[in-house]
């Protein structure tokens, strides 16, 4: 009777077991989702690839120091005397010799900086100084320190800590100080356009939506903000997305949403999405570790994929997002010896399609700085139309004034199929004359000009050369007496 009852359970146990084997098999297929970026590896240059001896900047600012485009590669670093900014061309790998000319226009410590989306050799600059500039950069090594900009803008009463272009209209520039102001300037006058005072204390971040009609902020009030700039007023807030005291980051995506990250009541850092229409619950919520760096999210709009780094980390995690639920996908982590001071994202005009790279991170260390490439294997070697949909180009979509008549319009979109090739050096055009006055000559205005002399000069020669030959003419029937 024991044997027959022990069988008995042994054999229950066993059904069990396969039919629990059964479930989680079924479960675990269903949790396998289907993503192309599943399998995105993130992997460093190697040495000879990075940019060595950079003395990066130690303000005590929660910025991310760095801003890479296309053509060059800029880092905020220390200096002496007033704050500047080193600018490189991204080919100028290796060591950088300290006599290297910076950027030096500004009498306090940068904190921020901002390549244009439309221009890629114009760079915007904000300061403890209280102002925000404007650089124009040569395609060529500058052979003396840059320190006349092309535009000032003065406007705040206190240090000007986040600066920010338009993504899709020319010349729109916005700051944020630590007056608690917003100002949104039209750089091609020099001019402010909308000031916003609906924060009453430090904006910890900002960032527009796709299309430039909306912008959301993070404050030190613990209030995440949609503001409308045209109409001057917040149209939807939400009073502790976390609830650690901690400074918030948050970026809109493409589909309008809002990705936050934070910290909770124990210090956990956490990450979030949000619908702005509706905030009373989140989307998604994640607690990921605690650490006291604030992670500071970089988003792909192209891939829907956002990137974490926190300063003092020594990894970036990356995340997908998505329409199916939980929403919020942990894709892995790329993780190394070095702790970051800073990060700065490549634009996706800038990455290698002939290597599957959909993404390039710039990471600061305390003297270098190293590239670090997000790809997804693929076996083969033609384009992969599924990892390259069209993405932002350089050319703005709006006028200025057609975005202050409430205007709206999408990024104009460029193929990546033949890799982007960036066009030729524009120059911004600023309609105040003191700072035309005082602009030197570019390379482009003093070859039109040698052009035009040397045309001038071979007309010249033309008339003398015709003038020679009917003078010799006379000369020669004078001497054989036919005249």
């Amino acid at each position: 009777m024991y044997i027959f009852i022990l069988s008995l359970c042994i054999w229950k146990d066993h059904v069990w077991r396969g039919q629990r084997g059964r479930h989680m098999g079924t479960m675990s297929r269903s949790i396998v989702r289907q993503s192309k970026f599943r399998h995105v590896f993130g992997q460093a240059v190697k040495t000879d690839q990075t940019y060595d001896d950079i003395r990066v900047s130690k303000v005590t600012w929660d910025s991310s120091f760095c801003a890479v485009n296309p053509k060059f590669l800029a880092v905020i670093v220390e200096s002496s005397g007033g704050g500047a900014f080193l600018v490189l061309l991204l080919s100028k790998v290796g060591r950088v010799d300290k006599n290297y000319p910076l950027v030096i226009g500004h009498s306090g410590p940068v904190l921020d900086i901002d390549w244009c989306p439309h221009n890629d050799n114009i760079l915007a600059s904000c300061s403890e100084d209280t102002t925000a500039m404007v650089w124009q950069i040569p395609d060529h090594t500058p052979s003396r320190p840059i320190s006349e900009p092309i535009v000032v803008l003065e406007g705040h009463s206190k240090r000007v800590g986040i600066i920010k272009w338009h993504p899709t209209a020319r010349n729109i520039l916005l700051t944020a100080g630590s007056d608690n102001l917003i100002i949104i300037w039209n750089v091609g006058t020099g001019e402010p356009l909308i000031t916003m005072d609906d924060h009453p204390d430090l904006i910890y971040n900002v960032s527009w939506n796709y299309n430039g009609s909306l912008f959301c902020t993070t404050c030190k009030d613990r209030r995440l903000r949609v503001c409308d700039p045209r109409k001057n007023e917040v149209v939807a807030e939400r009073l502790s997305p976390h609830e650690g005291i901690r400074p918030m980051r948050a970026i809109f995506t493409k589909e309008g949403n809002i990705f936050t990250t934070g910290f909770t009541r124990m210090s956990q850092r956490e990450l979030g999405l949000w619908d702005p229409t509706n905030f009373e619950e989140p989307i998604a919520l994640l607690e990921l570790d605690t650490s006291n760096g604030v992670l500071l999210p970089f988003y792909d709009p192209d891939t829907n994929i956002v990137y974490l780094s926190g300063k003092g980390d020594s990894s970036v995690r990356y995340f997908e997002i998505t329409e199916e639920p939980p929403y919020v996908h942990y894709i892995s982590t790329f993780s190394s010896k070095e702790p970051q001071r800073g990060m700065g994202f490549m634009p996706k005009r800038g990455v290698d399609v002939s290597k599957c790279e959909i993404a390039r991170l710039y990471k600061l260390h305390e003297r270098k700085c190293e590239p670090i490439m997000m790809t997804v294997p693929r076996k083969s070697d033609l384009f992969q139309d599924d990892l390259y949909p069209d993405t932002a180009g350089p050319e703005p979509a709006l006028e200025p004034e057609e975005w202050m008549d409430r205007r709206d319009a999408d990024p104009l979109l460029v193929s990546m199929r033949d890799g982007y090739v960036p066009p030729k050096s524009r120059e911004l055009k600023v309609a105040k004359k003191n700072v035309l006055d005082t602009r030197p000559a570019t390379r482009r205005s003093m070859s039109a000009k040698l052009v035009e002399e040397i045309q001038n000069l071979k007309a010249t020669v033309l008339s003398q050369e015709k003038r020679i030959c009917d003078l010799e003419n006379k000369l020669s029937k004078y001497t054989n007496g036919t005249v």
